[in-house]
């Protein structure tokens, strides 16, 4: 297998190449608050996020930064995109910066892919429609290690809004590769069509999804990626779906949550369990963040430097 200067997504990694990014994540989290590395000094680094987010935006800023890699957050809001430009012509404008890196975050699935055909840097795919979510699921696969160790026939279950979830797809392809069983629960139209073909367990009841689980993974519901049809009222999702202390009964005894934000306290989840340190692991996740997208900046980075030798 050719090296690959991108990270689009989990599919097509291999277990070892998983495990390696999750140790070297291990790596940054220890000493990136005591000294600042510089591994990408005189790098560019440009985030273009054509929608919303906190948590992965300034976790790749600040990720770059602990790298000592020069950082450029471009403002879809105020570009050029806005005045009718095309994803192509930027892709030529950012080529002619000479960055390193681009992290990008775009509404249609695909099109970190597309975009990697037309820019010499390396892309990391930072959530593309429903399609994936590479470097959350692999953060998330990092706090599970450092809680469980072993992926081997953990049992995960993933609840909520599975159809419109890029996080969910990407999870489920990385903790498979690793060994994990894998269970989604959500209502029948929040799940995906033929998603039986990437070995998972489907449960429309919760108590039977969550039976025995290891980790349970809440997701939000994704409203804006909805045509109104797909869901019950929020208030009737919560009572059927949203997770609470009480409905963890039918889990293992030392079962955690996790949750990639932002969260609908009082949907999806309940606010004591989110902020019950001894069952959530959802600030482990926040912090996990940087250390690795910095693994997997330094990742790329290496390739690069390997084929350029």
């Amino acid at each position: 297998m050719s090296p690959n200067i991108h990270l689009l997504g989990i599919e097509g990694m291999s277990s070892k190449q998983i495990l390696k990014i999750l140790k070297r994540s291990d790596f940054f989290l220890n000493v990136r608050k005591k000294r600042k590395l510089e591994t990408l000094k005189g790098k560019l680094v440009i985030n273009l996020f054509f929608e919303n987010s906190t948590r992965t935006k300034a976790s790749f800023e600040i990720a770059a930064k602990s790298l000592s890699a020069e950082v450029l957050n471009i403002s879809v809001a105020n570009s050029s995109i806005k005045k009718g430009e095309t994803l192509i012509d930027t892709a030529s404008t950012l080529n002619a910066m000479k960055p390193d890196f681009l992290i990008l975050r775009h509404p249609n699935s695909g099109t970190a892919l597309m975009l990697s055909k037309h820019v010499e840097s390396s892309i990391i795919n930072a959530g593309d429609g429903r399609h994936e979510h590479p470097t959350q699921a692999l953060l998330d696969a990092a706090v599970i290690r450092r809680k469980k160790g072993n992926f081997e026939n953990l049992n995960v279950s993933i609840c909520g809004d599975i159809s419109n979830s890029r996080v969910a797809r990407s999870n489920i392809l990385l903790l498979k590769t690793l060994g994990a069983n894998v269970s989604i629960i959500a209502p029948p139209t929040l799940i995906p069509k033929d998603i039986d073909k990437m070995g998972v367990n489907i449960f429309s009841n919760l108590d039977d999804g969550i039976k025995k689980a290891d980790i349970v993974m809440i997701l939000r519901l994704q409203a804006e990626r909805m045509n109104g049809t797909e869901t019950p009222s929020r208030r009737e999702f919560h009572h059927l779906f949203g997770i609470n202390e009480k409905k963890l009964k039918n889990a293992s005894k030392d079962v955690l949550i996790m949750h990639p934000g932002p969260m609908n306290r009082g949907v999806e989840i309940d606010s004591l369990l989110a902020d019950n340190n001894e069952r959530s692991l959802i600030n482990d996740q926040v912090e996990m963040g940087v250390s690795i997208r910095m693994a997997c900046l330094e990742m790329l980075y290496e390739i690069r430097k390997n084929l350029n030798e």
